[in-house]
């Protein structure tokens, strides 16, 4: 008897031990990564809207976006990330807008797809057919649309095609309201 209450005891140090070790750890690496995640929406900002040279972030009804400044204080569009649940993950992409609400670029900044199927939404021939569509355009060709699906992805497909209408929509409620900021 006196065995498994050492045994237990022992064990009860370890885990305590390891859990403190790992909240230690935890404490050191969280700002990194959130200053790490910050510095990567920065740069993916800037590729999905190259002809920006400053951002400003914006609210309406809890959707955030960013109004592209070029270097004469003028808008030059806008971006925000779309949130759609993909297969395997809730896929996250970067949309580049230009000041007409028409696409300028996307980029994956999050996935956890299937390898070889909807992973495959990282690659560039994928998202450069979102360039130039508007809203009414964006759906997956299975669903009428033009955006031509993942082979054997459709989920992930939709997912991204959906959340990047989603926000275009709201986006536009932002831009109609005059709370888009910038200069036309």
């Amino acid at each position: 008897m006196k065995e498994y209450i050492r045994f237990s005891l022992v064990l009860f140090v370890i885990a305590g031990l390891a859990s403190g070790i790992l909240a230690y750890v935890n404490s050191i690496s969280s700002p990194i990564i959130a200053d790490n995640q910050k510095k990567a929406e920065i740069l993916a900002r800037k590729s999905v809207l190259p002809e920006a040279s400053d951002f400003t972030e914006k609210n309406l009804d809890n959707f955030k976006y960013f109004v592209g400044i070029d270097k004469n204080k003028k808008s030059v569009g806008y971006t925000f990330i779309a949130y759609g649940p993909g297969y395997s993950s809730t896929v996250q992409t970067m949309v580049g807008v230009k000041p007409d609400l028409s696409i300028e670029n996307i980029q994956i900044i999050y996935q956890s797809e299937t390898p070889g199927l909807g992973a495959n939404c990282v690659k560039p021939d994928f998202q450069k057919q979102f360039s130039g569509m508007k809203i009414p355009s964006l759906a997956v060709d299975k669903d009428g649309g033009k955006v031509v699906s993942l082979t054997g992805a459709t989920i992930s497909s939709r997912a991204i095609t959906k959340s990047i209408k989603a926000g275009l929509l709201e986006l536009q409620k932002a831009v109609k309201s005059g709370k888009s900021g910038g200069s036309k």
